[in-house]
């Protein structure tokens, strides 16, 4: 790990550059309240437009594994299954949102990541680290990270275009192309996007096909304001040791996910207001033998309406943000049964600024109804001292929540077993940091601390019990996390992120663990842009992971970019795993080995 470090930062005396003014003034889409990127005190990260190209990621799943302090762990390529967690939260505990409409699933937080929109439909990526219940609700358990699509663009007026926005093909039989369409006139705009991905596998039964249809227009050239989005994401893949065991190796699974929604935006003077509404659902039926589905199948169809007001408005004493969202959530399953829970949340937060603006200071609470469990409250609040232009202090203390899920309470098959008596988790995080921003680099830094309660986990003693699903006793987190970025007038590029996590966990007698207790312990990621000439580019990333239990890997991947045409259109080829890394992410599911993408998109 030291001469990972000390190479990468060798490499760093001699680049880095990124467009630091257009950042500040990004106003963090689903915050609750309007405040730009440059005036925000907590852990947020951006990730543009730009920086999604140069990150030669193919869907959304990889793009995020270059983020320092998130976790990743993938089941086969594709993204077609992966878990999300963020300072080493559970995969249960991190919300996700597609243009501020919550994606959570009440079965399990194994589908979180089910709506794959393709790569190159967002705009950008906001995650938001640390307690984030008092402005989304609990599942906002570690942080929040909000997808934020792209519009139609305009081009000349009144015009309709339909083009191949992407087409690719690569290893295993990897093929995807997207097909768009684009139409804009007036105050009037409209996207409509459908793309196909295909592959015949790495290894036995790994092949998949995802299908992904996605409409995004604005209601009417008089209401440019209020937007209409409605996606399909479908989903068919071969999941050899996926879930049971590893020795299962003839697991099938389809999921199909969608979501309608309609939002908008209203202001009056000081006032904004932002409704929306919307409808999530999920399929998805998992057979443990492809062959034969008889021997052992689940059909699992969840459903979430939701609706929401938020209301931003800015006084004499600061900026206040407060709202009202209302959900009601159902299960219908042939091993979990039929429930059904609504859940009614408030929420409030302020935002003071004294001393010259030198002092930001924003309490707030969010309170949570449940129809079948006992009600919440989430308060805290955020710290930020500027101490001069370029130095930033800050802190923030929260309290946060979540109920467990129908899975975690109602599961059984010959492996696992749920409890129906299980607590709700919580826990209290404070978090420290500074941010250092000059023309020359970019400096941020944040030591964090979260006391859990109640952490549920599927546990055993012995290798051949079941595992069980559990209220762990506590579970106490510390971590550091930091980024430095250089900034240079030459397109060279480089950027560092290091993270390290300390668990403490308070119970006896556990010696498996499914999920709390293997974190990432190290996390290292070191991303290298060279800009050879205006048509032609290459990207480098490498990663350094090492979990709890000593388990590590180093991966090296790299992408070329060439623009021979002023369309916007470019090739481009993707090489993961350069050095053919042995490793698994989780669950001992081997991932793929040296593999390539070669394509061609339209950068529009």
């Amino acid at each position: 790990m030291k001469y990972i470090l000390t190479l990468s930062l060798f490499f760093s005396l001699t680049i880095f550059s990124q467009n630091n003014q257009q950042l500040d003034e990004v106003i963090v889409s689903d915050s609750k309240i309007n405040v730009p990127f440059s005036k925000n005190f907590r852990s947020i990260e951006i990730i543009s437009s730009s920086d999604i190209i140069k990150s030669g990621a193919s869907n959304i799943i990889d793009l995020l594994q270059q983020s320092v302090g998130l976790d990743i762990r993938r089941r086969g390529a594709g993204g077609v299954q992966a878990d999300l967690y963020i300072r080493g939260g559970g995969f249960d505990q991190t919300l996700l949102l597609l243009d501020g409409m919550k994606m959570d699933d009440s079965q399990t937080g194994h589908h979180t990541l089910n709506m794959l929109i393709p790569i190159e439909l967002i705009e950008r990526v906001e995650i938001i680290k640390g307690p984030a219940a008092r402005i989304f609700g609990q599942n906002a358990f570690n942080g929040a990270i909000n997808i934020v699509t792209k519009s139609a663009y305009k081009t000349r007026k009144g015009e309709f275009s339909a083009f191949l926005n992407n087409i690719s093909g690569g290893s295993f039989g990897n093929f995807k192309y997207s097909v768009r369409g684009n139409i804009s006139k007036d105050n009037y705009k409209g996207l409509i996007n459908y793309s196909r991905e295909k592959s015949n596998g790495y290894r036995y039964n790994t092949d998949y096909k995802t299908d992904n249809l996605f409409l995004k227009s604005s209601l009417s050239k008089n209401n440019p304001n209020t937007i209409v989005l409605a996606t399909l994401s479908n989903r068919k893949f071969g999941a050899n040791g996926f879930y049971a065991s590893p020795d299962a190796t003839d697991q099938y699974e389809e999921t199909q996910t969608s979501l309608i929604g309609i939002y908008s935006r209203y202001s009056s003077g000081n006032l904004i207001i932002k409704p929306k509404i919307y409808w999530r659902r999920n399929q998805d039926e998992y057979i443990y033998v492809r062959s034969d589905p008889s021997i052992y199948r689940n059909l699992h169809k969840t459903n979430k309406i939701s609706a929401e007001v938020n209301f931003n408005y800015i006084s004499s004493i600061g900026n206040t943000g407060f709202g009202i969202d209302f959900s009601n959530v159902s299960i219908s399953s042939n091993n979990l049964g039929n429930h059904k829970r609504s859940i009614t949340s408030l929420y409030v937060n302020h935002i003071f600024s004294l001393i010259n603006e030198k002092l930001t200071l924003s309490p707030g609470i969010s309170f949570s109804y449940f129809s079948d469990l006992s009600s919440n409250s989430f308060p805290g609040i955020d710290l930020g001292y500027n101490v001069s232009e370029k130095i930033k202090l800050y802190g923030n203390f929260g309290k946060t929540f979540r109920i467990p899920t129908y899975t975690d309470l109602y599961y059984s098959d010959r492996t696992t077993i749920g409890n129906s008596e299980l607590e709700p988790e919580s826990a209290v995080s404070t978090e420290f940091g500074f941010k250092y921003n000059s023309s020359i680099f970019i400096l941020k830094a944040a030591v964090f601390s979260r006391e859990s309660k109640n952490i549920i986990d599927y546990v055993k003693n012995n290798e051949s019990d079941l595992w069980q699903a559990t209220n762990i006793r506590s579970l106490k987190t510390n971590g550091f996390e930091t980024d430095l970025i250089f900034n240079f007038k030459n397109a060279t590029n480089l950027k560092l992120g290091y993270a390290i996590l300390e668990d403490d966990t308070y119970v006896n007698n556990i010696n498996f663990s499914k999920y709390s207790l293997n974190s990432l312990k190290h996390n290292f990621i070191s991303k290298i842009s060279f800009k050879y000439s205006k048509k032609l580019s290459q990207n480098f990333v490498f990663r350094y992971a090492e979990r709890s239990d000593k388990t590590n890997y180093r991966i090296f991947d790299s992408n070329i970019i060439y623009k021979p045409f002023n369309d916007g259109g470019e090739f481009y080829l993707n090489l993961n795993n350069i050095f053919d890394e042995y490793y698994w992410e989780t669950n001992l599911v081997q991932m793929p080995g040296q593999n390539f993408i070669l394509g061609y998109r339209l950068s529009i």
